[in-house]
């Protein structure tokens, strides 16, 4: 279950970077080290639904329901095609500020769990990638499951706070540059825009 194949292969999921690490990354940069925490724990929470759907079996659900996918998927859509336009948007994100004077810490946790939350891609990953983990004549496969998915988070979390802490590293250079500011936030949003057009191109 706990095999050194399930931690290699976790670690490379999660380090891949996706919806979750731009935005854990963008906190980091525009908003410090303590909302990119933030970022990182609304990221992983995220995760849950994803995790108990795989556990009670609704993502074969997902998976075989065309209109719940397509529902999901579309919501998902939509709310990246908002970031990228708020990133866009937002002029005073690089702003030397608190999170708690910007965006509250819950505000900013629900933002980045709605991301994994809204994508169903998630759900069906999970269910092709946790049950390859499952010993058949071990203890009982949800409970297995629980474990699996627990030590998952666990990694993704902390992946995630050391991706913000390293974009939280070249803050003070950005902040003092108007021009690379403008890069990133234009970059960011493109990221979000196109991590939206590959999502609404997705398919079960």
């Amino acid at each position: 279950m706990l095999s050194l194949d399930f931690f290699i292969t976790s670690l490379i999921v999660v380090l891949i970077p996706g919806t979750g690490v731009v935005f854990t990354i963008s906190t980091g940069l525009t908003a410090g080290k303590r909302a990119s925490l933030f970022a990182s724990l609304g990221c992983t929470a995220g995760i849950v639904p994803h995790l108990l759907a795989s556990v009670l079996g609704l993502s074969a659900i997902l998976h075989t329901s065309a209109l719940a996918f397509q529902g999901l998927k579309f919501a998902g859509v939509a709310y990246l095609l908002y970031l990228a336009y708020a990133t866009w948007r937002d002029r005073s994100a690089f702003a030397i500020a608190d999170v708690s004077n910007t965006m509250s810490a819950g505000r900013l946790v629900l933002r980045a769990c709605l991301l994994n939350v809204l994508n169903p891609k998630l759900t069906i990953f999970f269910l092709a990638f946790l049950p390859q983990f499952i010993i058949s004549n071990g203890p009982a496969p949800s409970l297995q499951m629980l474990t699996l998915s627990s030590v998952f988070m666990l990694m993704t979390f902390a992946v995630f706070v050391i991706y913000g802490l390293l974009a939280n590293v070249f803050r003070t250079a950005v902040i003092e540059s108007p021009g690379v500011q403008n890069w990133l936030r234009r970059g960011f949003a493109a990221t979000f825009l196109a991590l939206g057009l590959n999502l609404a191109f997705a398919q079960r």
